[in-house]
């Protein structure tokens, strides 16, 4: 592709990761075409509504008199310069990658866009999968990559809820299959992103994202088996954590909660496991992390059980009232969710749950539905137990501490150093 003021781009999945990088390529000026195979995602994006915690409907009806052009139709894309893949990469049962989504997108394009086309994935993959996946579906056409056809990996960064750093702020690592493809994708987000890491190949990029992720699920593990054990040994783990983050050197705070959730870090590491097993590597730091942090769903049910038995209070009869049950705060997002191991154990030992969570207002865990309740006074001075899974920017501490009975708080929203506070 080459380097204009305007290009006519493609974003095929316009989910959280595909929708802020098309809104963010329109505003950089090119002109863009959105693809997803959900009806009710783009007829909603057509009528200028967002369905993306992050993004206002203000930036979608922006978008749309800017040129953005939400479709379901691969077809649209017949005369675009270059393609940029954001669709899901879950894992199989079995523990392999599902690639399916990827693959689908791919073949999908194969049939539509022209030669010289640069085609970018931005989904999660093993390293190798950008040029056997991509690339190798885009062989079959009879072109040659980096010639007929550019093929280049980056991975997304997008933070959930981060108010902090807007994906356009956050650097932008990318790698191509050959170093014509690498150029083709710097030409193409230079004028998107603030700060472009080129690095020498797609399967380093893929790399990349795997490396920070599984850093991520590693350190979260270690920290939760550390406040398991400082349960044990009547440690405050919060305070050892802020008094160890004064050093300037050698330590990177991380916090303990409820378990792992989101796309990302429960499954990114696993294909980076999964890849080095096919090469005889084991992956023992990464296995022993996924051990832990899986535990701490029933670790937590385990300490509200110990704390309901203390107060008088028999299981069968107990009403917990969950405070956030999405992965993170301040998002929609209950991929992967601990809420609900928390709420599905907690069930199974007959105790009576309902949540609160502005931002899900309603929930299913084994077939049972679940609606978000208001955080009043009266509901939780009536609940035997008010556990915290997600620390909302807006939850009202004072109101909790002030009516609750009994808190436990997993994620250290409330400070007071009160007896109704139990910590994690």
């Amino acid at each position: 592709m080459s380097r204009t003021e305007s290009s006519r781009v493609g974003v095929v999945g316009l989910g959280y990761v595909g929708l802020p990088l098309a809104l963010a390529m329109t505003d950089a000026g090119h002109d863009v075409i959105g693809v997803d195979v959900d009806e009710e995602r783009v007829e909603s994006l057509r009528d200028g509504s967002s369905y993306v915690t992050d993004i206002d409907d203000s930036a979608v009806e922006d978008a749309l008199d800017a040129g953005l052009q939400p479709t379901t139709d691969y077809n649209d894309l017949a005369e675009v310069e270059a393609i940029s893949i954001c669709v899901p990469t879950p894992m199989r049962k079995t523990g392999a990658p599902d690639l399916s989504y990827v693959a689908a997108s791919v073949d999908s394009l194969a049939d539509v866009i022209p030669r010289d086309c640069t085609v970018v994935l931005e989904s999660t993959v093993y390293p190798g999968a950008t040029e056997e996946v991509v690339g190798g579906r885009l062989t079959e056409n009879g072109w040659t990559v980096g010639e007929d056809v550019f093929v280049a990996f980056s991975p997304e960064r997008i933070d959930p809820g981060n108010e902090e750093y807007g994906p356009t702020e956050i650097p932008k690592v990318f790698g191509g299959v050959t170093e014509a493809c690498g150029d083709r994708v710097e030409a193409l987000y230079e004028p998107v992103f603030d700060e472009l890491v080129r690095v020498d190949s797609a399967s380093e990029a893929e790399f990349v994202k795997l490396l920070e992720n599984t850093f991520r699920i590693v350190n979260i593990g270690f920290i939760n088996e550390l406040a398991q054990i400082a349960d044990r040994l009547d440690v405050n783990i919060w305070n050892v954590i802020d008094a160890a983050a004064t050093k300037p050197f050698g330590f990177m705070p991380f916090y303990p909660g409820p378990g792992l959730g989101g796309h990302c870090i429960p499954v990114d590491p696993m294909y980076l496991s999964w890849r080095a097993n096919q090469q005889g590597v084991e992956t023992r730091f990464i296995d022993l992390a996924k051990q832990v942090n899986r535990e701490m769903p029933s670790h937590v049910v385990s300490r509200v059980t110990e704390l309901l038995n203390a107060d008088g209070v028999p299981l069968p009869e107990a009403d917990v009232l969950i405070v956030g049950v999405a992965y993170k705060a301040n998002v929609s997002d209950t991929r992967e969710s601990p809420a609900f191991d928390v709420i599905n154990m907690l069930g199974e030992r007959g105790v009576s749950v309902e949540y609160h969570d502005p931002y899900v207002p309603a929930l299913e865990v084994r077939d049972e539905r679940f609606e978000s309740v208001p955080l009043d006074a009266e509901r939780i001075e009536r609940a035997d137990c008010v556990l915290i899974l997600t620390d909302h920017s807006m939850l009202d501490t004072d109101s909790i501490v002030e009516h609750a009975r009994l808190v436990f708080d997993t994620r250290n929203a409330i400070q007071e150093d009160i007896e109704t506070v139990h910590k994690l």
